[in-house]
């Protein structure tokens, strides 16, 4: 080229372009020097400039200025030579400046120089970006110099140049072609940084400037195992295991997960999650590196997909029998605090926590726009359907919404006005209710009047939101005495926590209380001053020496249970209320015979016909019904007692004004068994010593010396009871099939009172009515079964068997508006089922799953997994159903042609070979 400008007459029959082709020198003055392609052309940031070294740019111009193609002023080829350290890697000297050791020139002035005049053979040329540093354009002469290494080879480092504009991207793109990484290889960049720490580069979409990277930093290269891991993931102890994982070769998917102390409910969704093919297959073929959002707001600056996508390669590379999710568990605990630590939590609550973590993780949106949502207003519900999906997208679009969302319709309507409000909202999953039964077990235990009688165990049927007497009419039934002789009480820790009302509702009882109902005489009219027989509640309590130097002092502790008895009006003295009560303990008190009598017996009570209190036999003695004991509910130990308190009067006189205990004669013609007491509701004191009110019924307690209890109290016979024939019936739970749940779920109700809705029209909230319609279904529809039911008094879990369908789940009766044209938008097969076994507090948490290559169904338990057959898969512990529509299963295992080898079976048709029995 340099040889064409230095002869003007060069032939035609020359292989070169034409001489006339070559602008003038004039010309090639103002094409270089011009404001808008030249020298002087502004700088913009991203673009391309060019250096030319300083000596051969002023030949150039005296070569030009001349006006004449003088040959001994042409400067020849574009020469750098001097710019470079050496000629072998071509780095540019060190301290270069602008004017003096080169000058700098646009894109299109250099291409239009080399095009004239040509490079110097051998040489790069200097192309360096124009980037924007705090608001000032300037060309980066001098870019980033990296050392790139590999994980495996920490100690070969490459040196490769990039601008502070180039992208992390465009470091990973270089480090694998100078490493020859396949392109099927998965790879990720760490950087060291100062404190000689690494750090990970995850947005691989931000510049070198953003990164922060300087000049010598060392940037690592990790590519991923066969097995799915990451080799700094790895601990060193671990790599002897790793290989062995590396050299086992299962089914892909057949994996299991290490229980790390109860996460099976993490396990299991994850499982569940694993199996859906379309989901699994985004993340082993990388689509997710392209979307992982990182400056989502919402989002988990991409750690959970991330964190989620390790999972799903190492369960799916085929290199593992089970797997440890301890980072994903750290991630999880990271991002939402009720996962922290290791309690047991919901396996539909952490898959509903996942999914919007992906979601917003793998968000294609990445500014959100502002939507207002709009209402019907008489529209035509396939509009207003379409613009509010249109409007659900416009902030929310990622292969989470692709596979799990789809659309109800939600219809109220206003009771007052008639006013109809029509709102279309996205789900992501159904929670449908189950069918619940009016009905309810309660195990109490009868006490009867008759002493020679044990009390009884029942268990009866009686209605949720029923009352204390529908109770007692249910007990009735198997006992044949009447409800109006019957005292409802509950027990706790040897006192009456509380005793019942007849009017009060059954939802205060809970599951766990210890339920005692009591035969008395007459308890319609027991409140009836009519009446001659009152009801005392009585505690038993044993006398223990108190760790006190003055052996006078006992201490005093409940034991056994507590008997509401019915004494006459006229029978209330503390004589006639000893053999009374000596009467209703005869089955496991022992009458003393006459060698066991003596004369004045200190530890014996005094026989008197003084009666009790003058306030117990002036008013009701029955506690006043719905009452609670006062105080805390647990035993707070022994009380202190003086050794007069055998027969406590308090701070009452007794009646017609008898003396009272302290002046009672001290010489007694009989030994009895115990003494008796008035104390407090919690049996714990005498009532002189408590704020209690002065009006309160006392309860009476009786004493016990600890060798008198010990000779003469059957604890044994004390303790026992009988069951009655109704314990052995179960009531018996008809199972409910999916359709009866799906039906109830899209049934009309009205809002309760906690949550009314605000009619536009009326300006008031109102007890709407609500009907929820499905209009939109998605690919994999995730249906989860409200199992456990919490109210304010009662936590229970719904153990119905639900009956649901493996195959052909057909929705086209739910579905409004239903297109006739494409019925197979409609059905659905079962791909997984998220199991609960137990109660509330404890539970374990398994996983059917089919598997989307082999298309059979195993069981996962924790790290253990085993094959199954269709019909083990439907229980009780059913509680989340994975279904993927049959459209979609068809687009992901297409027919093959004849030709073609066979395709896996489908979900729901295993393979001929031997199965493990789920227990």
């Amino acid at each position: 080229m340099a040889a064409v400008a230095a002869n003007p007459s060069a032939t035609a029959e020359d292989p070169e372009p034409q001489r006339e082709a070559v602008p003038g020198l004039e010309s090639q003055r103002r094409q270089i020097e011009n404001v808008e392609s030249g020298r002087e052309r502004p700088l913009r940031a991203g673009e391309s400039w060019f250096l030319v070294e300083q000596h051969w740019y002023r030949q150039w111009e005296v070569y030009v200025q001349g006006g004449a193609q003088d040959s001994s002023t042409f400067p020849g080829c574009i020469n750098n030579a001097k710019l470079f350290e050496d000629q072998i890697n071509w780095c540019l000297k060190k301290g270069l400046v602008e004017g003096e050791d080169y000058v700098l020139l646009p894109s299109a002035a250099w291409h239009f120089l080399v095009g004239l005049y040509g490079l110097e053979q051998g040489q790069p040329p200097i192309e360096r970006k124009v980037v924007e540093l705090r608001g000032t354009q300037k060309v980066e002469v001098y870019p980033v110099e990296l050392l790139l290494v590999q994980h495996s080879d920490m100690g070969t480092p490459h040196s490769a140049q990039f601008s502070q504009i180039d992208s992390i991207d465009l470091v990973l793109r270089t480090a694998r072609e100078k490493f020859l990484v396949r392109p099927e290889k998965e790879t990720r960049l760490w950087v060291k940084n100062s404190q000689g720490s690494f750090e990970r580069l995850c947005n691989t979409r931000v510049t070198v400037l953003d990164a922060a990277l300087k000049s010598g930093q060392l940037v690592v290269m990790e590519t991923r195992s066969k097995d799915g891991t990451w080799p700094s993931t790895q601990p060193q102890a671990g790599n002897k295991a790793s290989k062995e994982d590396e050299d086992f070769q299962g089914q892909p998917g057949i994996c299991g997960l290490t229980n790390l102390g109860n996460t099976c409910f993490m396990n299991s969704a994850l499982q569940c999650l694993s199996n859906v093919p379309q989901l699994t297959e985004y993340f082993l073929k990388n689509r997710y590196l392209e979307e992982l959002n990182f400056c989502n707001p919402l989002g988990m600056k991409g750690e959970i997909a991330e964190a989620y996508a390790d999972l799903v390669k190492q369960a799916w590379s085929g290199h593992h029998r089970s797997i440890v999710p301890q980072m994903f568990k750290t991630k999880v605990g990271h991002f939402a605090s009720q996962f922290l630590g290791y309690q047991q939590h919901d396996s539909q609550e952490l898959l509903s926590f996942l999914l919007d973590g992906l979601h917003e993780d793998l968000n294609r949106v990445k500014k959100k726009e502002y939507v207002e949502l709009c209402d019907a207003a008489g529209r035509p519900d396939h509009e207003v359907a379409q613009e509010a999906w249109q409007n659900h997208k416009r902030r929310n679009d990622s292969v989470i919404v692709d596979t799990f969302h789809g659309l109800f319709k939600s219809t109220l309507v206003c009771p007052d006005c008639g006013n109809v409000s029509v709102t279309f909202d996205p789900f992501c999953y159904l929670s449908v209710p189950l069918p619940v039964s009016h009905k309810r077990v309660m195990e109490v235990f009868f006490v009867s009047m008759d002493p020679r009688r044990k009390p009884e165990q029942h268990r009866l049927v009686v209605p949720k939101k029923g009352k204390i007497s529908d109770l007692c009419v249910a007990l009735a039934k198997h006992t044949g005495v009447s409800p109006e002789r019957m005292m409802v009480a509950d027990v706790f820790s040897h006192r009456f926590y509380k005793i019942y009302q007849l009017e009060e509702s059954l939802s205060g009882i809970l599951d766990r209380d210890d339920i005692f109902i009591y035969e008395v005489s007459g308890r319609s009219a027991i409140c009836e001053n009519s009446r001659e027989d009152v009801v005392l509640p009585i505690y038993l309590r044993e006398r223990t020496p108190a760790r006190d130097y003055n052996n006078s002092y006992y201490g005093l502790m409940l034991f056994g249970h507590p008997l509401l008895v019915s004494v006459p009006r006229d029978r209330l003295s503390w004589d006639s209320l000893y053999h009374i009560l000596l009467y209703r303990l005869s089955r496991y008190v022992t009458r003393p015979s006459s060698d066991d009598e003596d004369d004045g017996d200190e530890k014996g009570a005094p026989v008197t016909s003084y009666p009790i209190l003058a306030d117990v036999a002036a008013k009701d003695s029955i506690p006043k019904p719905g009452h609670v004991a006062g105080g805390s509910s647990q035993n707070p130990g022994p009380e202190q007692a003086g050794p007069s308190s055998g027969v406590a009067g308090g701070s009452r006189a007794p009646v017609n004004n008898s003396p009272g205990p302290s002046h009672w004669p001290q010489r007694a013609r009989r030994k009895h068994l115990f003494t008796l007491q008035t104390v407090n509701s919690n049996g714990t004191s005498d009532r002189s010593n408590f704020n209690e009110d002065t009006q309160a019924q006392p309860y009476i307690a009786i004493d016990w010396e600890p060798e008198m209890k010990k000779r003469y109290y059957n604890e044994v016979e004390a303790e026992g009871y009988v069951k009655h024939d109704c314990v052995g019936y179960v009531l018996k739970k008809a199972p409910v099939r999916l359709r009866e749940c799906i039906e109830l779920f899209t049934t009309m109700e009205t809002l309760e009172k906690e949550n009314p809705w605000f009619c536009p029209s009326c300006k008031q909230h109102q007890l709407a009515t609500k009907k929820l319609d499905l209009w939109k279904l998605p690919e994999t529809l995730i249906i989860h079964l409200k199992r456990f039911s919490y109210t304010r008094f009662s936590r229970e879990k719904l153990d119905t068997l639900v009956e649901f369908p493996l195959r052909d789940l057909d929705f086209s009766e739910f579905v409004k508006p239903h297109n006739e044209s494409a019925p197979e938008l409609y059905k659905y097969d079962l791909i997984a089922v998220s199991n609960h076994y137990g109660g509330l507090r404890d539970g374990h948490y398994t996983t059917f799953a089919c598997n989307k290559d082999s298309g059979q169904w195993h069981y996962f338990d924790d790290n253990s997994v085993s094959p199954v057959t269709e019909n083990q898969i439907e229980s009780k512990a059913a509680y989340v159903l994975f279904y993927q529509r049959q459209d979609v299963a068809r687009r992901l295992h297409p027919q093959p042609d004849l030709s073609d080898p066979p395709a896996p079976p489908a979900c729901g048709q295993p393979p001929n070979t031997e199965f493990m029995d789920v227990n």
